[in-house]
């Protein structure tokens, strides 16, 4: 049944346990990571298919997750696009050819998802004959997000240049998610002809807008990106941060899951979405730094205010932290697959359904 368990929750179908996987569950935190990491770079490791396997591989092996997700970076496609991508040692992705107006936009390069990236479909593709029943999750970056980093040049807190071209040159923000959500979606649904079971749509910094801008600037560019993926037949996760206000919006953007960051307990935000979706989250990153007992109490919390409904995927509110202790995260895993076995979840037929 493990091997359902990710795959059943996503269509709201009951399962034996609750799923749990974890964002960033493959990384630094994990000394087999690390080892490789002192060799590679981040994007070396992306850009070798058995090293990005092996990697996307040790969580599943160390933790006993219920999904895979493949191990990469959201900013990958922009290497094709020309931008200059570059990751600086404790300073994140860095775009030494950030995009400011509409020339920057045209200069941007076409991306063939499978000759540019098709280091990533091979990963895939490794990925599906060693994972064996363990379903494997792609991803890209949503639209807004990736725009962000490449209007900023990198990351940022305040996203200025960001709103200041949305609000001031729409024309050139328009124009550049148009591009993007094309390339994205090519990108995505080259991940699934490759073999990806599921896949989640990452919009981290979406939060960064209130519902009117999310309505007008994002929506209609993640809604491409994520209908398409539907289209394709695989469960598809719509995630954000810092999205308590635009839950709404969020749904009818798309995505079969909808992520759910530790900001708003997990009850209400799935009232808030309805029940026609299924939910994923979330569990407070930090709190995998909490001694056991604390961690058990957040772990029961957010199990009691799913109740037992079927479509609750157990996983952070965002991904794991540098430095969180590994045995903490397996932990969660057994509690969570232990604290829900054996509940008999009702047909998701009996559930009263809202917001159809």
């Amino acid at each position: 049944m493990t091997s359902l368990r990710f795959l059943s929750a996503c269509h709201r179908l009951p399962t034996d346990a609750t799923p749990v996987w974890f964002m960033r569950q493959a990384g630094r935190y994990m000394a087999e990571y690390r080892a490789i990491r002192e060799k590679y770079t981040l994007i070396e490791i992306c850009q070798r298919p058995e090293l990005a396997a092996e990697v996307t591989l040790q969580p599943v092996r160390t933790l006993g997750v219920d999904a895979a997700i493949l191990f990469a970076d959201i900013l990958l496609p922009a290497i094709p696009l020309g931008v200059g991508l570059e990751f600086a040692a404790g300073e994140g992705p860095i775009l030494q050819n950030p995009v400011r107006t509409l020339a920057d936009v045209n200069n941007l390069r076409p991306v063939d998802p499978d000759t540019d990236l098709g280091y990533v479909l091979e990963a895939i593709r490794i990925l599906r004959g060693e994972l064996g029943d363990t379903p494997l999750i792609g991803f890209c970056g949503a639209p807004f997000t990736v725009a962000s980093y490449l209007v900023e040049g990198g990351a940022s807190r305040e996203f200025l240049k960001t709103k200041t071209m949305m609000y001031a040159d729409p024309q050139t923000w328009h124009a550049l998610l148009d591009k993007l959500s094309r390339v994205l979606t090519d990108y995505l649904l080259a991940q699934i002809r490759a073999g990806a079971q599921a896949v989640q749509v990452f919009d981290s910094w979406v939060g960064a807008l209130n519902p009117a801008d999310y309505a007008a600037f994002a929506l209609p560019y993640s809604q491409r990106v994520l209908k398409a993926a539907e289209a394709a037949g695989v469960p598809v996760i719509h995630f954000g941060t810092n999205t308590a206000t635009l839950l709404p919006l969020m749904k009818e953007a798309g995505g079969s899951v909808i992520g759910l960051d530790w900001r708003i307990p997990l009850d209400e935000g799935w009232q808030v979405i309805g029940y026609d979706r299924a939910v994923q989250g979330n569990l407070d990153p930090a709190a995998l730094f909490a001694p056991l007992p604390e961690l058990e109490q957040r772990v029961k919390d957010i199990l009691r205010r799913a109740a037992d409904r079927p479509g609750h995927i157990f996983n952070l509110g965002h991904g794991i932290l540098q430095n969180t202790p590994v045995e903490n995260v397996k932990a969660v895993v057994e509690m969570v697959h232990e604290l829900s076995q054996g509940v008999q979840q009702p047909d998701p037929r009996s559930w009263k359904v809202d917001n159809d």
